[in-house]
């Protein structure tokens, strides 16, 4: 029976009443579908290990039920529970204990995906039908394409809103009572995963979707590389109109020829080269689409320049490669060319991205701590070749050797930092010999920063850049990316402050 009433909830106005409904999580997008599901009636069982003060407040003012408990096996307020439905929030593997109990239970598994998209007609257009789904997924460069194509879709005159992995839930742009004609959706390889769980009424089907690149990343939670770029090629599924892929990097092409599209959904291709017939590129420092238009064997409309891009801080390559991509996307939607060049002069990165701190005499000194994997940090030393390159961290499982070898031999020196430091060191002694290379050992927390930033003045001396891209994630000594970036930058203020360059010298622990 539990199946047969999933099939119907298939909207807002459905009869969500009385679903048990067990969400795992309390997060901020645990926190967002239990707080839907509770306004839609449901019996709501939410377990998480810890919880935010304002969230375990909040649940029991919404009428959803909290059970605080370990989650390393199965609670028995769950089995009691009997849910009809799990909804797990993207933190939980596939190998956790919850949804392995889940799946042998034969209990259907959602993300907050799935349940967005059920519920996606709570807010209608003028013409009486949801907002248009546009996702965008890659191991790197996610957040950067959304926020491009939300501000090129808000240029054309679209409502539209970036949402998802971004830090907006799905849920609360679906709730939102002004109401958007697209949304825009970035999404984790992890939220794909639980799409690609679903093959139920529950199925996207997006107007337009990127995947921008790939490489290994998240290998523990997906189990292994594989894993990983499948869970990365259900962003191409049952889409509608465009699927954009990276010409650069073969992996998306061929998602794209493996997708199950909807008839009639174009490749759309976009690099750094000559673009032709239905693709975007670069024609002779022209920002150029031979995709969406008549005549496009023959022509090409330009959207804006490579010296317009550099003059707004956008000239580096991966970032160039983001703007096509949203362009793309928002051509699909049929955002005029003038309005994309006009959104691209007002537009800014986030901090940690490529940011540039702070200029000193000669010196640069660049924020990219968002670059956590190897395949970020190679775009940030392509684009600072020579850089002094503060490096390390934890590496997720992934092997950092071949990002040494295909690019860390252009580092001027390497500044290693994290607790995986001797696999950093040991990649640079076989790939990378000539390269200097300095440990600052893990020490507190709050002091790594000033020594990584001491050393690197010694080394970068009067003239050059310092580039903080570390290839790894930033738990192991700080909360976050962001924590590691405003670390950075503050080290590197008070470096200049203090006025203290000359008494630096380069430290005897080179290794």
């Amino acid at each position: 029976m539990s199946a047969d009433r999933l099939r119907t909830l298939t909207s807002w106005n459905a009869d969500w009443q009385g679903l048990r409904a067990a969400v795992l999580g309390l997060s901020m997008t645990g926190f967002s579908v239990a707080d839907t599901l509770s306004e839609l009636g449901a019996e709501v069982l939410v377990l998480s290990e810890s919880a935010e003060e304002e969230y375990e407040r909040l649940l029991p003012v919404i009428g959803a039920r909290l059970e605080l408990t370990s989650l390393a096996e199965v609670p028995s307020a769950l089995v009691d529970f009997a849910p009809e439905v799990v909804i797990a929030s993207p933190g939980f593997s596939p190998s956790h204990p919850l949804i392995r109990w889940a799946q042998e239970a034969g209990i259907p598994i959602w993300g907050d995906i799935e349940l967005a998209w059920r519920v996606r007609d709570k807010e209608l257009r003028a013409d009486g039908t949801p907002a248009d789904w546009v996702l965008i997924t890659g191991t790197n460069g996610k957040t950067t394409t959304t926020q491009l194509t939300a501000s090129l879709l808000v240029a054309g005159g679209r409502r539209a809103a970036p949402c998802g992995n971004i830090g907006v839930p799905v849920l609360d742009a679906v709730r939102d009572p002004s109401g958007f004609d697209v949304l825009v959706v970035e999404l984790s390889s992890h939220q794909l995963w639980y799409l690609g769980q679903s093959r139920t009424e529950g199925e996207l089907y997006p107007y337009a979707s990127v995947c921008l690149n790939l490489a290994d990343d998240h290998l523990v939670w997906h189990g292994s590389a594989a894993a990983y770029r499948d869970a990365k090629a259900v962003v191409y599924r049952n889409t509608r109109v465009a699927c954009v892929y990276n010409k650069a990097d073969a992996a998306t092409r061929l998602m794209v020829e493996e997708a199950e599209v909807v008839e009639g959904a174009r490749a759309i291709g976009f690099d750094l080269g000559i673009p032709g017939p239905s693709d975007l590129g670069i024609v002779e420092g022209l920002v150029v689409d031979r995709a969406f238009l008549d005549d496009r064997s023959r022509s090409a409309l330009e959207l804006t320049t490579v010296a317009d891009l550099d003059r707004a801080g956008l000239a580096a390559p991966h970032i160039v490669q983001n703007i096509l991509a949203a362009s793309a996307l928002a051509r699909s939607l049929g955002v005029e060319p003038e309005a994309i060049h006009t959104a691209l002069q007002d537009f800014h990165l986030d901090a940690h991205r490529i940011q540039v701190v702070a200029r000193h005499g000669g010196v640069v000194w660049v924020d990219d701590s968002k670059a956590t994997n190897p395949h970020a940090a190679a775009s940030s030393l392509r684009a600072y070749p020579g850089a002094v390159w503060i490096v390390g961290g934890d590496l997720k499982g992934v092997d950092i050797a071949d990002l040494v070898a295909d690019v860390g031999s252009t580092a001027r020196a390497a500044v290693v930092i994290g607790v995986e430091r001797a696999e950093v060191v040991a990649a640079f002694r076989r790939h990378a010999p000539v390269v200097p290379v300095f440990e600052v050992d893990a020490g507190e927390t709050g002091l790594v920063m000033n020594r990584v930033v001491e050393i690197a003045a010694g080394i970068v001396g009067d003239e050059g850049t310092v580039l903080l891209a570390p290839a790894a994630a930033s738990f192991d000594q700080f909360s976050s990316y962001t924590d590691r970036g405003h670390r950075f930058a503050e080290a590197v203020r008070d470096w200049i402050d203090r006025g203290s360059a000359d008494d630096a010298g380069i430290p005897p622990s080179a290794v």
